[in-house]
């Protein structure tokens, strides 16, 4: 599994998501409450709309148009209005910098 740098650990502040791209792939990279880092495909599985842009919340991604909301480790939805998962990604910290793999960590294919 190949790891690709996607920027500092220092300029996602916690409660934050930022969209990066990754071998061809749209991915949110969250600083989440637990303090860890964590990649989904910044896809909302219900409208085709950036999850980056949603709301932190503990370990929880909400998408802005919606309010559909995906738990960061598993990529799993919470309930309606998205029944589908999206996609998770290996998050790596290395010397203050994040990489991630495109590899999924929970079978959901991007």
């Amino acid at each position: 599994m190949s790891f690709e740098l996607v920027g500092s650990a220092a300029d996602v502040a916690k409660g934050a998501a930022i969209s990066v791209e990754v071998d061809g792939v749209d991915v949110a990279v969250v600083h989440a409450d637990d303090d860890n880092f964590y990649a989904v495909r910044d896809e909302c599985s219900h409208a085709t709309v950036p999850l980056s842009e949603g709301e932190v919340e503990g370990c929880m991604l909400e998408c802005w148009l919606h309010g559909s909301r995906f738990d960061l480790r598993t990529g799993e939805p919470s309930g309606p209005p998205a029944f589908t998962a999206v996609a998770t990604y290996p998050v790596e910290i290395r010397d203050g910098d994040i990489y991630v793999s495109t590899t999924p960590s929970n079978g959901v294919n991007p």
